[in-house]
């Protein structure tokens, strides 16, 4: 399948855009900075740009099956950038015909919010409300978009190796201490592809 990554060079990004070619996918990648793909393959291209440029979301987008995107926000970064590079993506599949999107926001985002534990609440609610905010945003226009979506809600990210031995669920009621591998969120994302069990849903993955 032809595949474009968003947010291929960040941690989970790099961990999906491996597995995507182990796995016999086409990858075109979007990077702001095409040093930091570490990955050398055949059957991926990097797209020098940044995902808040609609032209560069367009090339990277046009001819792909699906999109996956892993894009986030650094602390102190510009504001709603996650959000505004979101609207591009969106507006990039419409214009291309391109219909299958996943994308990685995080646990505490949306009605998931209700079922985090009051510990959680409050880091999302003080200490990461720079970020949810956006995800926020972000996860309101996709589920507006009228694309095929799936967002994927991961607790805390750790850098272990793949296990594919995960929990998910869109009920699950978490505490401060839960996580993931990013390789095991790279691991579903994927999964999703030739899956539509969670087509239109947001479930949460964690340990």
């Amino acid at each position: 399948m032809k595949l474009a990554i968003f947010g291929a060079t960040g941690p989970t990004g790099l961990a999906l855009t491996a597995q995507a070619l182990e796995a016999g996918h086409e990858v075109t990648a979007l990077a702001r900075n095409p040093a930091r793909m570490t990955i050398s393959h055949s059957e991926l291209r990097v797209i020098e740009g940044n995902a808040l440029d609609l032209a560069a979301v367009e090339k990277t987008v046009a001819g792909s099956e699906a999109v996956l995107s892993c894009l986030g926000i650094k602390p102190f970064a510009e504001k709603a950038t996650q959000s505004r590079a979101g609207s591009n993506i969106i507006a990039a599949m419409k214009k291309c015909g391109v219909r299958r999107l996943i994308v990685e926001t995080a646990y505490g985002v949306g009605e998931s919010l209700e079922l985090a534990s009051v510990g959680m609440r409050m880091v999302f609610k003080f200490l990461l409300s720079w970020t949810y905010n956006d995800k926020e945003i972000e996860e309101r226009e996709i589920k507006a978009s009228g694309l095929d979506w799936t967002i994927v809600r991961p607790t805390a990210l750790l850098s272990g190796p793949r296990t594919g031995k995960y929990r998910v669920g869109d009920d699950l009621r978490l505490g401060i201490g839960s996580k993931i591998d990013r390789a095991d969120v790279a691991d579903f994302m994927l999964k999703q592809l030739t899956s539509k069990e969670w087509l239109r849903r947001a479930p949460t993955i964690t340990k």
